[in-house]
């Protein structure tokens, strides 16, 4: 009998590294799902408060798309079946219909500094989501956590991680940077800036202060832009334009050809850095060079959905109960406590 797995996907990025680890496993039945949540969380992402967030809004409508496009059998929040096991591309929301099932966790990119908000969460236990992708891999709801790196793994220890449970395997979309040297971008060697959508999921930015210290380092050379797909591109285009009246904007379109074809790259923490780095691009970031380099994900010529498939097979083929103590609960309590009430108030 085949074994279910049901693959928990979210933004585009995650949606499609969860497609390639799907490409790898063998002898399985394979479902996906948009990113979803239970309790509190669930009634505001269905009341549409959430759509800043993988929960709804673009991230949601991106992931819905793809799927839909590459006719991959769609379970809704994981309500069909019966799994043998899950992956994800994220642990701050540990779905309750999950629980006790053999799960493998995937890094899905570049991880949230150890802010304030980081903080704050550890200090004061309070629910992982408010960190953001700093506090991933804190649930130790997982299996086997899949990291980029073994820079990535020191810094996933040094926050907390079980070691035992850490494994470097690469990431699909990050261990391949030069296959985009080949390609049909029209224009070489200008400055690339990319922006973010930090504004759009609550975050702060300075964008004056971020377009006038790219100015600052492009000089004289020319100067293109790329738009990040879930921000508000009118608002974006109108603060450029004020400071770069000529230059090209891109809304749409896949980033990597234009780093690849790039002398340097100007962004905030993003993800974005890493197939810049790999192309031995200049990167001007919010982040150090040297904890970059650190931190680059494994260069091992796209073999890392292989990889992380590999896992997959071989944990299947252990008993859940031999995998070690599960928790029982692996959400915040405060999580289950507002469900309750929620639940209470319609049985009124």
């Amino acid at each position: 009998m085949k074994n279910n797995v049901l693959m928990i996907c979210g933004s585009l990025n995650q949606t499609t590294i969860m497609h390639q680890i799907a490409q790898h496993l063998s002898d399985a039945n394979i479902f996906f799902t948009p990113f979803y949540s239970d309790g509190l969380i669930d009634t505001l992402a269905s009341a549409g408060m959430l759509d800043f967030t993988i929960l709804g809004g673009q991230h949601r409508e991106n992931c819905v798309n793809y799927l839909q496009r590459h006719n991959l059998p769609i379970d809704w929040s994981g309500e069909g079946y019966e799994y043998d096991l899950v992956v994800t591309g994220t642990d701050l929301l540990v779905q309750e219909n999950i629980i006790g099932n053999r799960l493998v966790l995937v890094q899905e990119g570049m991880m949230d500094a150890e802010n304030l908000a980081y903080h704050l969460v550890r200090a004061l236990n309070l629910p992982r989501f408010l960190g953001n992708t700093s506090t991933t891999g804190l649930s130790d709801a997982y299996d086997v956590f899949c990291v980029a790196s073994e820079g990535y793994r020191d810094l996933f220890i040094n926050r907390g991680v079980d070691p035992d449970k850490l494994r470097v395997t690469g990431i699909p979309n990050f261990d391949n940077a030069a296959r985009f040297l080949r390609n049909k971008f029209p224009y070489q060697d200008y400055v690339l800036v990319a922006t973010s959508s930090s504004r759009e999921t609550l975050k702060p930015e300075n964008r004056k202060a971020f377009l006038q210290h790219a100015k600052h380092v492009a000089g004289n050379r020319e100067v293109i832009f790329k738009l990040h797909p879930n921000e508000n591109h009118r608002r974006a285009i109108r603060e450029i334009r004020a400071e770069f009246p000529t230059s090209l904007i891109f809304t749409e379109g896949d980033i990597n050809p234009m780093i690849a074809n790039c002398d340097t790259l100007i962004t905030t923490a993003s993800s974005v850095v890493f197939p810049a780095l790999a192309l031995g691009k200049e990167v001007v970031s919010d982040m150090e060079p040297d904890e970059l380099e650190r931190l680059l994900p494994l260069q091992n010529g796209g073999m890392s959905a292989r990889h992380i498939a590999s896992i997959c097979d071989e944990l299947m083929d252990i008993p859940v109960e031999e995998l070690g103590k599960r928790k029982e609960i692996h959400n915040h309590p405060l999580d289950w406590k507002i469900q309750d009430v929620f639940e209470n108030l319609r049985m009124q």
